[in-house]
C-alpha cells in the first residue's frame, strides 16, 4: 500500500544524505517533497499541514543543522512524527475483566467486516482465547452462510436463528457464550450502502440491550478519505473505540492510515492484508513508521517467525546447514517453513533497504516460489536425497511432471549446487572473518 510514498521519500531523503551540511533551505526544499508526496498519498490536507509543521519546528533548529548527521536527524524527526501521526503506541483489543467481552463489527457494506470477525476470532485463538461469533447480519444474501463457513473453517462456534432480529441475536451470542463457556462473543452487524438512520438506530438498540466492550469500525483502506469521513461519521453516532483498516494489501495510496488517527481521534487497532483468515494483524505505528521509510519492520518478521515456523524442525535444518549435509528434501521443508509466514513478497517488505538502494516495487515474484516448489514436489525421495542421480531423462521427466521446463529445472539445481558450496566454505571458515555471504535461495 505504501510502495510510491515509500519510494518517493526514499528518494527525497537520499538526496538530503547526498549534501553533507544542510542549510534551511535544503531542509524547507526536503519538506515541500514531504508534502507532495504525503498528498499524492491520498492524506488528509490538514493532517499534512499540521504534520510538516510539526517537522519544520524540529528540523529547522540549531540542533539539527549543525549535527554531524543532519540528514539522519531530520530523517529522526520525520520518523518520530509519523508515528504520533498514527497513534504513538499499539493499542490493543481490551478484554473484559469480567467474561464475556464483546466486541462488535460495524461498518458499511463491502468493508469486510464477515471476513474481518473470523480474522479477529482465529487471532483470539491463537492468543489462547475462546471465542463465539454471532452472525447478526441478516440483511445481507448469504452473509450468515459466509460466517457459518469461515467459523467451520477456524473451528469457532457461530450463534444464529432464523427468524430472530439482530438485537435478539446480539442476546442469543450472550447466552449461547455461557452456555459453550465462551470468553470472547464477537458480532458481525449488518452493513448499509451508506451510513443511515435506520443503520444506527439498530446498532443502539443493540448496544443498549447487549453493551460492548469494544465497537470497532472496519473500514476499507481502498476508500482514502472516504474511509476517513465514514469513520468520522460513525463515531459521531456510536460509541466507537477503534478502528480495523482492510484491504491494506490492495493498491491504495496509504492516506486513511496515515489521516484516520489524526481526524477522529480514533486508534486504529487492527489492520487487515489479505483475504486468508490469518491476514489480521495489530497495527503497530511506530513499526508502521519505519516501514514507509524503508527502515523494515525486523521485530514483526521474528513475531511472525515464531508464531508459525516448527522449532523443532528449523533446529534440526540450522544443524544440517552447519554440518554442510543440506539436501534438495531440507530446501524443500525450509521452503515449506518459510511459506507459513505469508507471500514472499510480504516479508521482503518487512526488511531493512540496504544504503543507497530502494526495494523495488514487483522485485519478488511468489508465482516463482509457486514453480520451484512444483519443481521439487516432481522428485522422487531419492532424487531429493540425492540429486547427483538426476541425469536428463529424469530431468525431463520432471519439467514435464511440474509444468515448467528443463532449463528453470536446471537452474534451481545449479543454484542449489551454489548453496551447497558456500555451506562447505561456511563449514571450513567457522569462526574467521569474511564469511561468504549465502547467495539467495532458488525461486525458479
Amino acid at each position: 500500500m505504501f510502495d510510491a510514498l515509500t519510494e518517493k521519500l526514499q528518494q527525497t531523503f537520499k538526496r538530503l544524505r547526498n549534501k553533507g551540511r544542510l542549510t534551511e533551505a535544503d531542509v524547507q526544499e526536503a519538506l515541500r517533497e514531504v508534502r507532495m508526496a504525503l498528498l499524492a498519498a491520498d492524506v488528509n490536507f490538514k493532517v499534512v499541514k499540521q504534520f510538516l509543521a510539526q517537522v519544520e519546528a524540529k528540523a529547522i533548529g540549531q540542533d539539527v543543522l549543525t549535527s554531524l548527521t543532519p540528514a539522519q536527524a531530520v530523517i529522526r524527526i520525520v520518523r518520530d512524527e509519523l508515528t504520533a501521526l498514527m497513534g504513538t503506541s499499539l493499542e490493543r483489543v481490551r478484554m473484559a475483566s469480567n467474561p464475556p467481552t464483546v466486541i462488535y463489527l460495524v461498518g458499511l457494506q463491502g468493508s469486510g467486516k464477515t471476513t474481518t470477525a473470523a480474522k479477529l476470532a482465529r487471532m483470539l485463538v491463537h492468543q489462547g482465547r475462546q471465542p463465539l461469533l454471532v452472525a447478526a447480519d441478516v440483511y445481507r444474501p448469504a452473509a450468515v452462510e459466509q460466517l457459518t463457513a469461515l467459523g467451520a473453517q477456524i473451528k469457532v462456534p457461530v450463534a444464529y436463528e432464523t427468524g430472530r432480529d439482530p438485537v435478539a441475536l446480539a442476546e442469543l451470542g450472550i447466552a449461547r457464550s455461557r452456555q459453550l463457556a465462551r470468553d470472547v462473543v464477537i458480532i458481525d452487524t449488518a452493513g448499509r450502502l451508506h451510513v443511515d438512520d435506520t443503520l444506527m438506530e439498530e446498532l443502539t438498540r443493540m448496544q443498549a440491550r447487549v453493551p460492548g466492550h469494544e465497537t470497532l469500525l472496519v473500514v476499507d483502506a481502498m476508500t482514502g478519505q472516504d474511509a476517513v469521513r465514514v469513520a468520522g461519521t460513525f463515531n459521531h453516532k456510536l460509541p466507537l473505540t477503534g478502528v480495523i483498516l482492510t484491504k491494506l494489501d490492495g493498491d491504495s495510496r496509504g492516506g486513511a492510515a496515515l489521516s484516520i488517527r489524526s481526524v477522529t481521534g480514533l486508534p486504529v487497532k487492527l489492520i487487515g492484508s489479505g483475504e486468508k483468515v490469518d491476514a489480521l494483524e495489530p497495527f503497530n505505528p511506530d513499526r508502521m513508521a519505519s516501514r514507509i521509510l524503508g527502515m523494515g519492520d525486523v521485530l514483526s518478521l521474528i513475531e511472525k517467525a515464531e508464531s508459525t515456523m516448527d522449532r523443532e524442525g528449523t533446529a534440526e535444518l540450522a544443524k544440517k546447514i552447519g554440518h554442510a549435509e543440506f539436501t534438495l528434501e531440507d530446501f524443500k521443508n525450509m521452503l515449506a517453513q518459510v511459506k507459513k509466514m505469508g507471500p514472499l513478497s510480504k516479508l521482503v517488505d518487512m526488511m531493512p533497504a540496504m544504503p543507497g538502494m530502494t526495494k523495488p516495487k514487483g522485485a519478488i515474484d511468489d508465482r516463482s516460489v509457486v514453480r520451484t516448489e512444483a519443481i521439487l514436489s516432481s522428485m522422487t525421495r531419492q532424487e531429493l536425497r540425492r540429486p547427483d542421480v538426476l541425469d536428463g531423462s529424469r530431468r525431463r521427466r520432471i519439467a514435464r511432471g511440474s509444468g515448467t521446463t528443463v532449463q528453470e529445472v536446471n537452474r534451481l539445481l545449479r543454484q542449489y549446487e551454489e548453496m551447497r558450496k558456500v555451506m562447505r566454505q561456511m563449514k571450513g571458515t567457522k569462526g574467521k572473518r569474511g564469511m561468504p555471504k549465502m547467495p539467495f535461495p532458488p525461486l525458479g
